[in-house]
């Protein structure tokens, strides 16, 4: 299994900018498709992003086209994620995932999982 660590988490205003890595050890994640998921306490979790094992295929949550990047640097054996516009609704815990390959929506399907990190949005 690979461990993975999420960072870059924090506090921001609406409208406001992070940038979440996912640092993973133990294993190179580049025959992995990463995923970005977040929950928020009694709710289930959500997708946000995945990115294929080479980066050919993103995939993105219609709440948040066109203001998140998912990318990759597997010589780092990183994911990022960058988060432009923020609104108070994307306030969550933010997981990233790990699946061989491909990517999927499905929580479920992921085998291995960082411990989160908390982005807050205040308004």
């Amino acid at each position: 299994q690979a461990a993975l660590v999420e960072s870059g988490g924090g506090l921001v205003q609406a409208g406001g900018s992070l940038r979440l890595s996912c640092a993973a050890s133990g294993r190179t994640v580049s025959r992995y498709a990463m995923g970005w998921f977040r929950q928020n306490p009694g709710n289930e979790r959500e997708f946000v992003a995945a990115i294929a094992w080479n980066g050919g295929v993103t995939l993105y949550a219609d709440s948040v086209k066109g203001r998140f990047t998912i990318s990759r640097d597997n010589a780092k054996n990183t994911v990022y994620l960058q988060m432009n516009s923020l609104k108070p609704e994307d306030t969550a815990i933010y997981y990233c995932a790990a699946r061989l390959y491909f990517t999927d929506l499905d929580p479920r399907k992921y085998d291995d999982w960082g411990q989160g990190t908390q982005v807050t949005v205040s308004t």
